[in-house]
């Protein structure tokens, strides 16, 4: 399966999970940056008001893209088990890469919410959403530190995966919607006919477009009515 862009898989999604549709005490929390596009169509076919939950990887210091782990806003660190010969030597270079990377999730916290807190998730069923996900250790981490603000229920929106990931995410949630695990995998923007980088002015864009449309109704936005501004600016 190829997605045309993030628009058309949030909206694929938003099908496979019509049962929530203005279901009371539910959320939307996308992983930004990438997820937040994927995001809106949920919270406008749904009328599901929508967030972000920031989690940051931490990659290798010579390969970067190589995830060892992640850490999230409250502070939850996940490991990557893969990892662990790299993580028992290096664990100076590891606490500078964390500090590092909490410096950038307190960056984004400010801009994406102008100083509002994260929502309360206590009893609330919870809809993760992502643009798609290779090794998983930013949606893991996002799932364990999600689980700990004591959600009533857990569900994990994921465009595409590798069929090893999609295992593992499955047995972390309460309900999984996963629309492809196509083999071999290599990485996300390949199954995607337009993955452009999406910046911080876009995320926000997309978090004022969500919160417009909860508050003016059901039927005042249809899914795919709000056009995303196109960016070229380099994700980081």
């Amino acid at each position: 399966m190829t997605f045309n862009d993030r628009r058309h898989a949030g909206v694929l999604l938003a099908k496979e999970l019509d049962a929530y549709r203005g279901h009371p005490q539910t959320l939307v929390l996308a992983l930004p940056r990438g997820g937040v596009v994927v995001g809106l169509e949920l919270s406008l076919a749904l009328h599901l008001p929508l967030d972000v939950f920031i989690t940051r990887k931490i990659g290798l210091p010579e390969s970067p893209e190589y995830a060892i782990g992640a850490i999230s806003e409250t502070g939850s660190i996940y490991l990557n088990p893969e990892a662990a010969g790299y993580l028992k030597d290096s664990r100076d270079d590891l606490d500078g890469l964390i500090a590092a990377q909490r410096q950038e999730i307190a960056r984004r916290q400010a801009f994406y919410r102008h100083g509002r807190p994260l929502p309360s998730l206590l009893n609330q069923t919870v809809i993760v959403v992502d643009d798609g996900i290779a090794t998983g250790s930013t949606f893991f981490a996002s799932i364990e530190a999600i689980r700990k603000l004591s959600p009533h229920r857990v569900v994990g929106a994921i465009p595409l995966s590798p069929m090893s990931t999609a295992e593992k995410v499955r047995a972390m949630v309460d309900e999984c919607v996963i629309l492809a695990t196509p083999e071999p995998f290599g990485a996300v923007g390949e199954f995607y006919g337009d993955f452009e980088q999406v910046d911080d002015e876009e995320v926000v864009h997309c978090l004022q477009q969500a919160e417009e449309a909860y508050h003016e109704g059901p039927h005042s936005l249809g899914s795919g009515s709000v056009r995303i501004r196109a960016h070229h600016h380099t994700e980081s």
